[in-house]
């Protein structure tokens, strides 16, 4: 064990009494904060405030009375007490909560995309809209819509590439404010 400063010593200079500690002391102090605590960033903070404390009190480091080392480590284990039982004495923190979007959208979202798909579609000439309609929205095959339309599957194919494409370009038509601009796309 290295020599202890002698009051005079601990009192010439404040920076050098915390070199002092922290190179005669600071790792094992940091051992048992650690292992009291648990974790390695309270740890920290217990040392860091048991070498201010007895910055506070250089008299201490020179009363003869125990080890110096006895005292930092028995200001530390009362600063964790302290720590746990203030704690303790408070209501149980409320954990964090992590942002989570919504679970399901924005009733108000489908509504509006609804009435712009639904005047998207009133737009497109008679023949796309019920190739889009039975495709997408009843779930037909191409060859269900042609037999349900008495159509052969080639005109169900261009009907339906037609019926996108005006779709497409009536929503990239759209302004900032979601209001279509309509062309006569059909």
């Amino acid at each position: 064990m290295a020599a202890q400063p002698t009051g005079e010593q601990a009192v010439v200079g404040d920076e050098d009494l915390v070199r002092f500690l922290y190179a005669e002391h600071g790792r094992a102090l940091m051992g048992y904060a650690t292992l009291l605590t648990g974790d390695s960033a309270a740890a920290e903070d217990v040392v860091q405030e048991t070498i201010l404390q007895a910055w506070r009190k250089p008299e201490v480091m020179s009363n003869g009375k125990g080890s110096v080392r006895g005292w930092l480590l028995t200001v530390a284990r009362n600063l964790i007490i302290d720590q746990h039982r203030a704690k303790a004495s408070r209501p149980a923190e409320a954990a964090e909560v992590v942002h989570r979007p919504p679970v399901a959208r924005d009733h108000a979202d489908s509504v509006v995309d609804s009435l712009a798909v639904t005047d998207a579609l009133g737009r497109l000439a008679p023949e796309h809209r019920d190739v889009l309609v039975h495709v997408y929205f009843d779930g037909a095959t191409l060859k269900q819509v042609a037999e349900r339309l008495g159509v052969p599957l080639g005109t169900v194919k261009s009907r339906l590439h037609y019926g996108q494409r005006a779709l497409r370009a009536a929503f990239a038509d759209r302004d900032g404010e979601g209001h279509v601009h309509w062309s006569t796309a059909g």
